[in-house]
């Protein structure tokens, strides 16, 4: 007879906590408007209401269930709130909190194609739904990492390994005199995680060369020119440039028609970061926003941002899927297999053990399809442009930059000097966030403090965005 104490907790039990979970997760995001966005925790306050050490003796999943629901859910800032307008959305929508569980529940590693058929196979076919919803030609690769800061990472890797003449992956960089410094460009406005992409590559900060950008806050492609000119004067080498389609702070678009056409006359890869917009080029009228990007050497969105996936989940698209596994396939022998004709997911990146992520994304997108997800995101790219009215038009405060996409930074100029009116920006800043039904972040342009409202949340509709703007007008008269 089976030893009850072994073994996982029995199925009955298993079943009906899975139903108390449903109700538990359907209960919330039907009612996720009702807590404050921003979470009222303290330092410390959820560690100190729980055990220091852990229990000796089993416990039963209701009472587990319980300790959940009084002390984590409230306890948490609510990016599934209709009123986080903060940083980008990420939305975990009904139809992917279904493949998320499912997911789970098979427990599967995707590492090589007989470890998980199924897995592998739709990764690749889910990837390529996307490369055609984004207009990208038929060639690109997809591959799904967690976050675009990976994603990154991997496509610049193989960027220094494809290189000429630096053997990388044989020979590494340290103490070679005959490797001259290497070199990344990216724009002013560029995301942090090409920064740590270029720290972890062993060029440092002084290989990341940041490029100015134009009123828009867009790269100056000729500012590249001149930089990539300076750089090979100097005995420095270029090995590739990250544009940006949809910019972290304003969510500007760089010329990327111009600047892959730079690329290639230098033979240099181009990796464009399209996080957070890319998702738009789903829609035709803001596919032309995007001309260029077809001839990038590896493009990444995020469906965690705006194509409603849970997080996380980011694909990376590239053209030559071979550099990629020339940069990080390694196959040790007790991973060796012998079918012809298959993909084996670990030899694309730095990652052994994958999730299967796939499957989320495939519900996603059969559930919403490609006119229910273009119809979400026009409808918050016109929240935004509304929001964008509202601004203009209310004396004492400015939009700061052009609203291409979902996201509006605007300031209040009030003060008679800058600092004053940065000053005013914070405060009215933590007023807003304090009282509740918003939550909104900030950036810094031009040496100015700027608010950001960025609308990207499935369950945001045009009365919290009023709610928001009306947090805000009262706020500002009383800073």
């Amino acid at each position: 007879m089976a030893d009850p104490h072994l073994g996982d907790v029995p199925a009955a039990e298993f079943r009906a906590a899975m139903h108390r979970v449903a109700d538990l997760v359907a209960d919330y995001l039907e009612h996720v408007a009702d807590y404050p966005v921003l979470s009222r925790a303290r330092p410390g306050d959820v560690r100190a209401a729980l055990p220091a050490v852990p229990p000796r003796d089993p416990e039963p999943l209701e009472a587990i269930l319980a300790d959940y629901r009084r002390l984590i859910e409230p306890n948490l800032t609510h990016w599934n709130h209709p009123g986080f307008m903060a940083y980008f959305g990420i939305t975990g929508s009904g139809p992917g909190i279904l493949g998320e569980t499912l997911a789970a529940g098979l427990n599967v590693n995707a590492m090589l194609w007989r470890t998980s058929p199924a897995a592998t196979e739709l990764e690749d076919l889910v990837t390529d739904w996307l490369r055609q919803m984004l207009g990208l030609p038929e060639g690109y690769r997809g591959h799904i990492n967690d976050t675009a800061s990976v994603s990154t990472f991997v496509a610049l890797g193989a960027a220094r390994d494809r290189t000429p003449g630096l053997e990388v992956r044989e020979r590494g960089l340290a103490g070679r005199p005959d490797v001259p410094p290497l070199v990344i460009y990216a724009s002013e406005q560029a995301h942090s995680s090409v920064d740590k992409a270029a720290i972890a590559l062993g060029l440092g900060i002084a290989g990341l060369r940041k490029v100015p950008v134009d009123a828009a806050f867009r790269m100056d492609a000729g500012a590249l020119e001149t930089m990539l000119a300076e750089d090979r004067a100097r005995g420095r080498l270029p090995i590739a440039v990250v544009a940006t389609a949809g910019t972290t702070s304003t969510t500007s678009l760089d010329p990327l028609a111009a600047i892959a056409a730079i690329c290639r006359r230098e033979a240099l890869w181009l990796h464009v970061d399209a996080a957070y917009a890319g998702s738009a080029a789903i829609c035709p009228e803001f596919r032309p926003l995007f001309d260029g990007i077809e001839a990038a050497d590896s493009v990444v969105v995020n469906p965690h941002k705006w194509l409603f996936t849970p997080v996380d989940c980011s694909v990376l698209l590239v053209r030559e899927p071979a550099a990629l596994r020339a940069a990080f396939s390694l196959v040790p022998e007790y991973l060796r297999t012998d079918e012809e004709g298959v993909t084996n997911l670990m030899d694309y990146g730095i990652q052994l053990g994958r999730r299967f992520r796939a499957l989320k994304l495939w519900m996603v997108i059969r559930a919403f399809g490609v006119r229910g997800l273009r119809d979400r995101i026009r409808h918050h790219i016109g929240l935004a442009r509304e929001l964008e009215g509202w601004i203009r038009a209310e004396p004492g405060f400015e939009v700061v930059a052009p609203v291409p996409f979902s996201v509006v930074c605007f300031r209040l100029a009030r003060g008679a000097t800058g600092e004053a009116q940065d000053a005013a920006n914070d405060r009215l800043l933590a007023a807003v966030n304090a009282a509740g039904p918003v939550f909104l972040s900030a950036t810094t342009l031009r040496g100015r403090r700027v608010l950001r409202v960025a609308i990207g949340n499935l369950r945001t509709r045009r009365e919290h965005v009023a709610t928001a703007w009306a947090l805000i007008r009262e706020a500002a008269a009383r800073v």
